[in-house]
């Protein structure tokens, strides 16, 4: 049996040493990537939620790139909302500046009630492109 092979960008952040938990972990060609929320580099999420959003984009992007990959590897979303039904349209713009044109990958939307001090939260598949 093969062991995890953990991914974590260059610039990585306070909540994966604090949570106890790797960015991505690596699976033959297949990079299983956590939640990414809009925190800053000490851990603390971005006030404005819009930023907040755009900041997850961010970390996720980092995640992807230590992969060796990009958005247009991603083959599967779940987003996570702490008030879907006020946040939907602020998430929609963002993701469609980031994950541009069709075909889209597929995405799963759940709302719910805590994320540790954040609004939004983001994970992802992808396949690594060999």
């Amino acid at each position: 049996m093969s062991q995890r092979q953990a991914v974590f960008p260059a610039d990585r952040h306070a909540l994966y040493d604090l949570h106890q938990y790797s960015a991505a972990i690596r699976s033959g060609d297949l990079l299983f990537v956590s939640g990414q929320v809009g925190s800053r580099a000490n851990g603390s999420p971005e006030p404005v939620f819009e930023d907040q959003v755009r900041r997850a984009f961010a970390n996720l992007r980092a995640v992807l790139a230590a992969a060796g990959c990009g958005l247009e590897d991603v083959v599967d979303i779940t987003t996570f909302h702490t008030d879907p039904q006020t946040q939907l349209e602020a998430v929609m713009k963002v993701r469609a500046e980031e994950i541009g044109p069709a075909p889209y990958p597929n995405w799963t939307a759940v709302g719910v009630t805590w994320l540790a001090g954040f609004d939004f939260e983001i994970k992802v598949v992808a396949r690594i492109p060999g």
